[in-house]
């Protein structure tokens, strides 16, 4: 059957689309990037930005259930804020201040929260943060200063 002239122009584009794919593949396949099937934990101790020697958080934080991970988010919650506290009062941002030993806000934690529902840590964390957002940008501006926030 011949084709007519209509006919010609409407099948150079499937061809020409279907010719663009077959090149384009070799190309995706070189610039895709590299998969590795390497499972190998890193076990280098974390890098920060500033203060890279941070005391290690207490060891039941780390090992905690997740289903009492609100426990240790009240805890960090904690810690922070009496942290920023620090910064506030002495008017220093330094790394020492900044990460103190967590022996302080671990025995404020077993005293006040240790023993708390989960709803009663909820409202804790709620509380803290309201703490914590009052005093946020003089801590900030105190750190940002000293070029360590």
């Amino acid at each position: 059957m011949p084709l007519s002239k209509k006919g010609t122009p409407q099948m150079r584009k499937p061809i020409l689309a279907l010719m663009l794919a077959a090149l384009a593949g070799p190309l995706v396949a070189q610039t895709s990037p590299q998969v590795s099937n390497d499972l190998t934990v890193d076990m280098s101790p974390q890098q920060y930005r500033i203060c890279n020697e941070r005391p290690a958080r207490p060891t039941w934080m780390d090992e905690i259930d997740p289903r009492e991970a609100y426990k240790a988010r009240t805890m960090m919650r904690l810690y922070e804020l009496r942290s920023w506290q620090a910064i506030k009062s002495s008017g220093d941002c330094g790394c020492d201040i900044r990460f103190p030993p967590w022996d302080v806000a671990s025995a404020e934690y077993e005293e006040r929260f240790a023993t708390s529902t989960q709803a009663e840590h909820t409202q804790a964390r709620l509380a803290l943060r309201d703490q914590q957002n009052q005093i946020a940008r003089e801590v900030q501006d105190i750190c940002e200063a000293q070029g360590t926030w």
